[in-house]
């Protein structure tokens, strides 16, 4: 009782650390507040106004009434003639979505932290590598992940926030934000490089629940593994309903975003009750944010097919028994193991490797085989 009660405890102090230093983090940077959408404007036209008249007339920023107007490197008359296919409305609206989209970033920021996001991969990339990230030294690097990419930078940007605002920026404006889209391509490529690395050991979100994961296991808690055909079939839905809500106007990640956790003053209160039971529940479940609702966790497992390091297995040295299906946190190794289902979503937390007493299991470039033939038949 009194190891569960220290466990409890510590994720207590984890997560108060993490919210204390994100308050401090995001008033040192100054963080932008979110900008209202053209949705709210009562647009004022009279035929032969120029764009800036427009924009004068509408309280716009001269730049998203020029583009309105489909010229955006001069403020010429408005043509009739020349309304863009969907209309002028409709262009407001996108342009100053993008504009805010836009002036919403502290681009330094965000450049900093794809530096470091590069760095800090590299070197997990080369300690996965040669074997050495093993229980001390893996729970360090993803406390240092989660102060580094969450506490000291931010929320934003995140692998969900690629996939999740992209789709409610698209559905409320008809808008899509380039740079989101070049994040989101980077992300992926990290995820084809080495097996979902970017979701791994990068994002804020993950490595925190990933630790308070490893907490539990510590601390003697009673952890599950739920069947991937469960967890995947919930996040298939919950994309769904991100999809369609989106389209109706609301953003259903938005108001309980646990990301937020790393920007607390705009976090709902609804936001807070969902993240205290995200991370309550980490203690028990791996990654339930990441195998249950992420948008891009999904789009990032389909991607990690094609991964060009992954974990493999050496079937001349496995002994089959079994001992990297029962470290792994999830029913990943398993599947990696028999090839005998549908492979889940695979973390490259190194577990798998670490526990094969006979060097069987690795992180390479080597092709996956499949086991021969009765290597797991039971006794």
């Amino acid at each position: 009782m009194m190891k569960h009660l220290r466990t409890f405890a510590s994720a207590a102090g984890l997560a108060a650390l993490v919210i204390g230093g994100s308050l401090l983090s995001s008033g040192l940077w100054g963080e932008k507040p979110e900008k209202a959408g053209a949705a709210e404007l009562r647009l004022v036209y009279t035929p032969g106004m120029t764009a800036a008249q427009f924009a004068e007339a509408n309280a716009l920023p001269g730049e998203v009434a020029a583009a309105a107007f489909n010229s955006r490197g001069s403020m010429p008359y408005y043509d009739a003639d020349k309304l863009p296919p969907d209309g002028l409305r409709a262009s407001v609206e996108r342009e100053l979505a993008l504009h805010n989209e836009h002036a919403s970033k502290n681009w330094r920021k965000i450049a900093l932290k794809f530096v470091m996001w590069f760095a800090f991969l590299g070197v997990v990339f080369t300690l996965l590598r040669r074997g050495l990230v093993t229980g001390v030294l893996r729970n360090w690097l993803y406390f240092a992940s989660a102060l580094l990419f969450g506490v000291a930078l931010g929320s934003d940007p995140s692998p969900m926030g690629t996939v999740k605002d992209a789709i409610v920026l698209y559905a409320g404006s008809g808008a899509v934000f380039p740079p989101r889209l070049i994040a989101f391509g980077v992300f992926l490529l990290l995820v084809v490089l080495a097996n979902k690395f970017i979701c791994s050991w990068g994002c804020q979100l993950g490595v925190l629940q990933d630790l308070l994961f490893r907490f539990g296991r510590s601390g003697g808690l009673k952890q599950y593994k739920p069947p991937f055909s469960v967890t995947n079939t919930v996040r298939v839905l919950a994309l769904a309903a991100v999809i369609v809500s989106a389209f109706l106007g609301s953003d259903i990640i938005g108001a309980v975003d646990p990301f937020k956790i790393y920007n607390p003053v705009i976090l709902s209160l609804w936001g807070w009750a969902f993240v205290t039971l995200l991370l309550a529940a980490s203690l028990f479940v791996y990654r339930p944010w990441c195998h249950l609702f992420c948008p891009f966790g999904l789009a990032g497992w389909l991607a990690e097919k094609i991964s060009v390091y992954h974990v493999t297995v050496a079937y001349d040295k496995c002994a089959a028994c079994g001992a990297c299906e029962r470290a792994c946190p999830s029913t990943v190794m398993g599947a990696i193991l028999k090839r005998d289902r549908a492979i889940p979503d695979c973390f490259s937390c190194g577990d798998c490797l670490a526990a094969c007493p006979h060097g069987a299991v690795s992180f390479s470039a080597e092709r996956r085989q499949v086991p021969p033939p009765g290597k797991f038949a039971k006794s």
